[in-house]
């Protein structure tokens, strides 16, 4: 006689070894996981240990944090190997922050930084409402109130000029548009008599600048030679940030165009430029731009266009590898619902693309946030301008001033870089919920 055991209940499953779970599990799976693992993460610990400690060491542990002038920071003064010498940075902090913009107006630089961070801020946080209308002041309004609390002078001019020449872009546009409508046998009148209207208006704006009807100062001007530090450095980034995209959006796709003349235009512009370094792009923009011109811009507006446009060609290379990663389908899709260049671009395919190339034009964005270094070649003080000016300074003279001065520096760019780093990251998971793996 045979007996016969059926379990009645299902068996509780044992829980994973302790070893397995928790930090102790992870540690040993992603560090210690096999010996060639062991072996670098020994190594490699071991050397950030040795960095970070010798940052912190410097910067904190043996760092003089009060004192009147250099004598604060010698060894033989203090007793022991000084680290950073702090009290030269609390001393030249205006000079680092403003350059040489009048003390007595500085005001206007906090309120521009604070009018931008009020604006910022809401644009970065999805669950903000009015999106929009954030979009339009941050973009649109933003910069004319800016420019005029930094520069100061007419309110009146400087919104006319921008008008003006809006009106004058939007216009070329419009007349090109009605020459290849007539070139195609279609012509579209509308063009015309919209362009025309457009344009008259444009030209109108300027023509009222020209006359200084409306160039009354309503505050006192501070000239751009007198805008230092960090303030050319946020202004340099922010402008060629804002600007590269668009550019590069126009670039990328008037190189994929179909209009031989279009197309060859934006290759030429984006191989040239790409072609030589930034320093050159300043150089021309500084020195050489002004001799072809009868009344030459201002030298901060020459880089900033500069630096735009350099910006703007690599981020058309870019943003050309996001159009080319979209499948035929999503045109051909686009195309049999109806929908017209403009819609087909701007609805179904730079938004996928845009979306795939994120880390690219963060990247992009990064690199032009520290490249705005080159611009105290061309005799424009920023950052590290101010502090290299700071460095002269025989009060100042010790030992490690110059550490101290580049330690202040590379925390600031850290900052900044590594805030614009995890956003796009997280950017990058909000908006990839459809290949996320």
């Amino acid at each position: 006689m045979t007996t016969s055991f059926v379990r009645s209940e299902l068996v509780t499953p044992d829980a994973p070894p302790a070893s397995l779970v928790g930090p102790v599990g992870w540690v040993r799976k992603n560090l210690f996981s096999s010996i060639p693992n062991a072996v670098l993460t020994l190594v490699g610990a071991y050397i950030a240990y040795k960095l970070v400690w010798s940052f912190v060491d410097f910067t904190i542990v043996r760092a003089v944090w009060t004192g009147a002038d250099r004598e604060a920071c010698l060894d033989a003064k203090v007793g022991w190997a000084v680290g950073a010498c702090w009290p030269f940075i609390w001393a030249k902090f205006g000079q680092f922050m403003y350059g040489f913009y009048p003390v007595e107006f500085r005001w206007r630089v906090n309120l521009t930084y604070i009018i931008a961070i009020l604006l910022l801020v809401p644009l970065l946080i999805p669950k903000v409402p009015y999106k929009a209308l954030n979009a339009v002041l941050f973009f649109g309004a933003f910069p004319i109130l800016a420019f005029t609390l930094l520069y100061g002078g007419s309110i009146i001019n400087p919104w006319l000029s921008v008008i003006g020449w809006l009106a004058v872009m939007f216009a070329v546009v419009l007349l090109v548009a009605y020459v290849l409508s007539v070139i195609e046998k279609k012509p579209v009148a509308p063009y015309l008599n919209y362009g025309a209207g457009i344009l008259a208006v444009g030209v109108s704006c300027m023509l009222l600048v020209r006359t200084g009807l409306f160039a009354e100062p309503t505050m006192p001007i501070v000239e751009t030679r007198q805008w230092g530090g960090l303030l050319v450095t946020l202004v340099v980034a922010t402008v060629g940030i804002v600007a590269a995209l668009p550019i590069g959006v126009a670039l990328a796709l008037g190189r994929r165009s179909k209009l031989p003349m279009i197309r060859f235009l934006s290759v030429a512009l984006i191989e040239v430029v790409r072609g030589v370094p930034l320093i050159t792009v300043l150089f021309f923009a500084t020195y050489l731009l002004p001799l072809f011109l009868e009344r030459s811009p201002d030298a901060l507006l020459r880089v900033l266009v500069g630096v735009s446009i350099f910006s703007g060609a690599y981020m058309a290379e870019t943003i050309r590898g996001g159009l080319q990663a979209i499948p035929k389908g999503q045109f051909e899709g686009a195309q049999a619902l109806g929908l017209n260049y403009p819609r087909m671009m701007g609805l179904i395919v730079l938004p996928q693309a845009l979306k795939l190339v994120i880390p690219g034009i963060v990247n992009a964005f990064i690199g032009l946030f520290k490249d705005t270094t080159l611009v105290s070649i061309v005799a424009i003080f920023d950052l590290l301008g101010g502090l290299r000016a700071g460095f002269t300074d025989p009060q100042w003279a010790s030992p490690v001033t110059l550490y101290t001065g580049f330690a202040f520096a590379g925390i600031i760019y850290f900052s900044f870089c590594y805030f614009m780093s995890r956003y796009s990251i997280f950017v990058e998971n909000r908006l990839n919920t459809g290949r996320r793996r």
